[in-house]
């Protein structure tokens, strides 16, 4: 039987479910499915082979790492960066700005190391065979990140000039390239490092990196070993002493340096002429690396690992005082040279070739497309924005690519039951389209709690939006109904300032109240204040409460022009005024006389018109309860209008 895709989109993922029913769709639905994330959570909804019910369900989400629980310190920590650099002070100028900058930059960088680290924790930590493979995969990607971040720091946001360019790339070499650092800890670690097998290698490494410090300490290991080399190490400690490096200072000019470095080169050419090393292949080789023979440091390939580290060597001994923009050429020969057409090159060299030749939005489309969340690009193309070096490139749809790549990143972050509160401070550093966004995800929060639905109510009224506001209040209010708890459902439809609901709600108290004869909730009745001309269902509610604590409280000449006025001026529903003339009668029957002759003929006015309304049939199927309450209140209300005539015929009489 032939298979279908059928599929539904979600605000942040979709639902692809595979059905043996005909092939119709199923290719371009695959497609898009691919295009929608990167990340595919499998669950098999039913299994049996060659059943029409038998389908498999898949989850595609658009940004899978967000639920990854090691990389919440990514997006926490970096989100307090990212806020702390949209408030910093731009009007700082020059150095003080470009410092700033840097130093957000290392900011974010060392968030990036620090989830690293913990991840490698949890991949040494953990037994389980697809976790670990899980968090090394992990471990790698950051690595990548940290990796690719810190070059774009060196050469767009601090933009470091030559000279200051080659000491920067050796540290970033040093920093990332860390393959040799057990061979190293193994070497000196021995009894007899001269004697290891791993000596020269390491001497080779510190070499290929301008570590001359150390590998002169190990050096000096090999002279006191080895007493018939000690007139070549003392040639070699002394040209490796020599070496003229940049200064990161302005104590020299690029002029200067060049012709210190120019001397030291000669004098190496002519040991190695003379053949002062010749009788020590190590030695030799070391002074060939110092002189930049292009073949001798390729020779100790294995130990640069990465054509980057190549670039970095070759420039260091042939080239010290290059400048920025001509990298690009250098880059590109060291790669042709060390992957010598065996290998095609990775995304990730693909990222830092791109970074060489200063093609920042190459860098930003490639790692959009290589890496697993959009948090990396998000982060870097906002850094490279206010380092205004992205100002002139706007997208054809209207929104630069800052924006953009933000409004992805905090659309991925709504997905997640937690994060999403990060994400409101991402649109809201989006000038254009931030908002709507905005609007368009937080409507689609789950409201699981009254504490998640005030969050939510909280940051939508600290932007006005009073669309959201209704919304949510609604929801909530339906919510509170259903489960019958009428209180909370009064306060949402009072915040929603939703006159309808709230008259709902009000019938809904009344018609408790009819059949159990109390309130609930009284706190929220006795308070609601000018809240109660919301709507008039609502504005009798609380007035008849009103009424009833008048009563309480035996201020009965109160409460009895309160009960007249609800049905005199029309607030109580024709379908209470029973209820209220009911209320009346133990007011008719106080020892002391309470309605005067004009509020008694007002109440036989309201009886009369309450029992003339009615049709002979409704007064039929009324039963002998409601009978016998018209037939006492009438008694009750002529007894009153004679207590009163008595009453006002003495005053007068007297």
């Amino acid at each position: 039987s032939a298979k279908q895709l059928c599929f539904a989109w979600g605000p942040a993922e979709v639902l692809v479910c595979e059905t043996l029913f005909g092939r119709r769709g199923g290719s371009p639905s695959r497609a898009r499915a691919g295009r929608a994330g990167r990340a595919l959570t499998r669950c098999v909804a039913g299994t049996g082979e060659g059943e029409p019910s038998s389908s498999r369900l898949f989850v595609v989400r658009k940004d899978q790492d967000i639920y990854i629980q090691t990389l919440r310190k990514l997006f926490n920590e970096s989100h307090g960066i990212f806020i702390g650099l949209q408030r910093s002070e731009e009007e700082l100028a020059g150095k003080s700005r470009k410092a700033q900058l840097v130093q957000v930059s290392k900011n974010y960088r060392s968030v990036i190391r620090a989830c690293m680290e913990d991840m490698h924790q949890a991949a040494i930590s953990t037994r389980d065979p697809a976790l670990h493979s899980q968090y090394s995969t992990q471990v790698s990607i950051l690595s990548a990140m940290e990796l690719i971040w810190n070059l774009c720091e060196i050469l767009f946001v601090e933009a470091a000039a030559a000279g200051p360019l080659l000491l920067r790339l050796l540290d970033w070499v040093r920093l990332h390239v860390c393959d040799v650092d057990n061979m190293v800890r193994e070497v000196l670690s021995s009894e007899n490092p001269s004697k290891h097998e791993l000596f020269w290698n390491v001497v080779d490494v510190f070499v290929l990196q301008g570590r001359m410090d150390e590998a002169r300490h190990l050096l000096s290991k090999e002279a006191s070993a080895n007493p018939a080399s000690v007139n070549m190490y003392k040639i070699l400690d002394d040209l490796m002493k020599k070496m003229p490096v940049p200064s990161l200072g302005n104590t020299q000019t690029l002029t200067e340096m060049e012709l210190k470095w120019q001397h030291w080169h000669e004098e190496c050419q002519r040991y190695l002429q003379d053949g002062t090393f010749a009788s020590n292949s190590h030695m030799e080789s070391i002074c060939k690396i110092l002189l930049g023979d292009e073949d001798a440091i390729l020779d100790k390939k294995e130990l640069m690992t990465t054509w980057y580290h190549f670039l970095v060597t070759r420039l260091l001994y042939s080239h010290p005082t290059v400048k920025p923009m001509e990298l690009r050429f250098y880059a590109q020969a060291c790669m042709d040279l060390f992957l010598g057409g065996e290998s095609s090159p990775e995304p990730l060299d693909t990222i830092l070739m791109a970074a060489f030749e200063f093609e920042m939005h190459q860098v930003i489309k490639e790692c959009s497309i290589a890496l697993s969340n959009w948090w990396f690009v998000a982060h870097l193309t906002d850094l490279l924005d206010h380092c205004k070096l992205l100002q002139s490139h706007n997208l054809y749809f209207g929104s630069n690519m800052r924006e953009f790549l933000l409004l992805e990143y905090a659309s991925g972050l709504f997905s997640h039951h937690s994060l999403w509160q990060l994400g409101v401070d991402y649109f809201d550093h989006c000038p254009e389209y931030g908002r709507v966004y905005l609007e368009l995800h937080i409507e689609r929060i789950p409201l699981n709690t009254e504490q998640k639905a005030l969050k939510v109510l909280r940051i939508c009224e600290q932007r006005q939006m009073h669309e959201q506001v209704r919304s949510i209040c609604k929801i909530m209010a339906m919510k509170a109904l259903r489960n019958n708890r009428l209180g909370s459902a009064l306060s949402w439809s009072i915040r929603a300032k939703d006159a309808a609901f709230a008259t709902l709600i009000s019938d809904r108290f009344l018609k408790d109240y009819c059949e159990r004869g109390c309130f609930s909730d009284l706190d929220l009745i006795d308070n609601l204040g000018p809240s109660m001309l919301l709507s008039d269902r609502l504005t009798f509610l609380g007035k008849y409460r009103e009424f009833h604590r008048l009563y309480g409280e035996k201020r009965f000449s109160e409460a009895a022009k309160l009960l007249l006025m609800l049905m005199t001026a029309h607030i109580a529903p024709c379908s209470f005024w029973m209820t209220l003339l009911t209320d009346a009668l133990p007011l008719l029957e106080q020892k002391e006389v309470i309605f005067s002759a004009e509020q008694t003929y007002e109440l036989m006015r309201c009886l009369e018109d309450l029992t003339a309304g009615k049709s002979d049939k409704q007064k039929f199927q009324d039963d002998d309860v409601e009978t016998m309450k018209v037939e006492m209140l009438r008694l009750a209300l002529a007894r009153n209008l004679a207590r009163v005539i008595v009453k006002e015929g003495t005053l007068e009489g007297s």
